[in-house]
């Protein structure tokens, strides 16, 4: 921990999921002083969100696999020496003068408490994760409409279900785990609509055979569905959510290879309520902001374009787990850890653990090759767009019909997102297009090929007018002033 509260830390990381934790405890183990900053009053991320003490559960576990990793990386973090600064909301990265970066964050559980601070660093790791990605359809607004990932977050940190007769629909490996985890809570899943399939692994047969443990997860989840009676149905999606005050029943409808609807292959399933989502989206604003090189990934997403240690093109700015591409706790842990390992070196200013970095490595490229392999298997396909109806509302912030975003883009002449919003405001809403950016450069696209959103953006959470009032003297993080940190 630094001297005082004007010194700078060695890392600081931002996110306390399975990256961040394994990236804060392995370089405050190498006598590294750490500040881990995280939005969230707990540490574990989404991966591991768990109920709060005062819920009373008496198994947190039960709602969760690989645990034990977990419950590792915590024990070491409560043995350390890492100032874990929870309900730390950080809204911008900056770099000043000497080299050091300036971590900005708003604090309280929503962000406005009436605190704003600082922490500097010499170093930082951006372990931000992911946000979960939606495909608009007729209905999507209606209560009882819910994030999967949202759905499992309700269940593993509230206890509760978002209803009693819950489809699951979307598409991607989430699914299985969401479906199987609500049945096991004692909701009623009739079945779960995937739009792509599975299919599509067996053309990546190298990854599959590195990454056996995937099948064994697979398995189990499929096992699950088998016992609670939840029946799978694949190349399809649910076009049309049915209801008026909230959630009665939804369509669901066979699509072809491009995710068309196929004309009379719907089908109702009574419901009061559905958990879907498509794949989720690297979350990479803090890094965009700095200018760190980004790559495309083959379901139209953007990720941070890493070297063989987590080292962004932006020097002194490490990244790991969903920020270079989605793939799961597990490699997020060994990217965690390799990216610890490779600040402490440029630190000390000689390599560290160069036997355990090569493993590291070695791991991390195997389990990439499976990420991969699972984002184009679930890539969404462009003929989605053929679920919208006109009055479908696209961007839910600004009431954006797909109606006034198909007229901006045949009748006035628009080419591409950025065009779109400004002239029909999609995307100009609370979310800042984090919800409909996707929806709404495929629809700006038309048969041509999609832009990828824009992750370009000054603040990376909504930022009070006195946080940005205060920048020039916001409150320093150290070891006076970090008092209400977890160590």
């Amino acid at each position: 921990m630094p001297a005082s509260a004007s010194d700078p830390y060695d890392l600081a990381v931002i996110g306390a999921g399975s990256a961040g934790l394994a990236g804060a405890v392995t370089a405050a183990e190498l006598g590294l002083s750490v500040a881990l900053l995280d939005g969230s009053p707990q540490h574990g991320g989404q991966f591991y969100r768990h109920p709060a003490p005062s819920l009373g559960s008496a198994r947190p576990e039960a709602l969760h696999h690989d645990w034990a990793a977990f419950a590792e990386l915590r024990r070491r973090l409560e043995q350390s020496d890492v100032s874990h600064l929870s309900g730390h909301h950080v809204w911008t990265v900056t770099k000043e003068d000497h080299g050091l970066w300036a971590v900005h964050a708003v604090t309280g559980v929503d962000g406005t408490a009436e605190r704003s601070v600082r922490v500097r660093a010499r170093t930082v790791l951006l372990a931000t994760g992911a946000y979960e990605r939606q495909l608009p359809f007729p209905g999507w607004t209606l209560p009882g409409v819910v994030g999967a990932g949202g759905a499992q977050a309700m269940l593993k940190a509230g206890l509760v279900l978002p209803g009693k007769r819950v489809v699951v629909a979307g598409s991607g490996p989430l699914l299985l785990a969401v479906a199987s985890s609500l049945a096991a809570a004692g909701a009623q899943v009739p079945a779960v609509i995937e739009a792509g399939g599975y299919l599509r692994y067996t053309r990546h047969p190298r990854a599959l055979a590195a990454n056996p443990q995937k099948l064994a997860e697979a398995a189990v989840h499929g096992a699950a569905l088998l016992r609670y009676r939840v029946r799978l149905r694949l190349r399809s999606a649910v076009t049309q959510v049915h209801g008026t005050d909230r959630v009665e029943a939804v369509t669901v409808t066979r699509l072809d290879r491009d995710w068309r609807p196929v004309r009379g292959a719907g089908r109702r399933i009574e419901c009061d309520a559905l958990a879907v989502g498509h794949g989720l989206a690297p979350q990479i604003e803090l890094a965009t902001a700095l200018g760190c090189a980004t790559h495309p990934l083959a379901d139209g997403t953007s990720a941070l374009a890493l070297d063989g240690l987590q080292e962004t093109s932006v020097r002194g700015l490490w990244a790991a787990g969903e920020t270079g591409g989605v793939g799961g706790a597990q490699l997020a842990r060994s990217e965690g850890e390799l990216a610890g390992l490779a600040a402490a070196a440029r630190l000390y200013g000689h390599p560290v653990r160069e036997g355990r970095v090569r493993e590291l490595q070695r791991r991390r490229d195997r389990m990439r090759v499976f990420a991969d392999a699972m984002t184009i298997a679930h890539a969404p396909a462009p003929g989605w767009t053929g679920w919208l109806t006109d009055d479908t509302d696209v961007c839910r912030c600004e009431e954006v019909s797909a109606g006034s975003i198909r007229e901006a883009v045949t009748d006035l002449g628009a080419r591409d997102a950025r065009t779109v919003k400004l002239l029909t405001r999609a995307g100009m809403g609370w979310c800042q297009g984090r919800m409909c950016g996707t929806a709404v450069a495929c629809l700006a696209a038309r048969e041509g090929a999609v832009e990828p959103p824009a992750e370009r953006r000054p603040f990376a959470v909504p930022v009070p007018l006195s946080a940005l009032a205060s920048l020039d003297g916001p409150a320093e993080i150290g070891p006076d002033t970090a008092s209400g940190a977890d160590h």
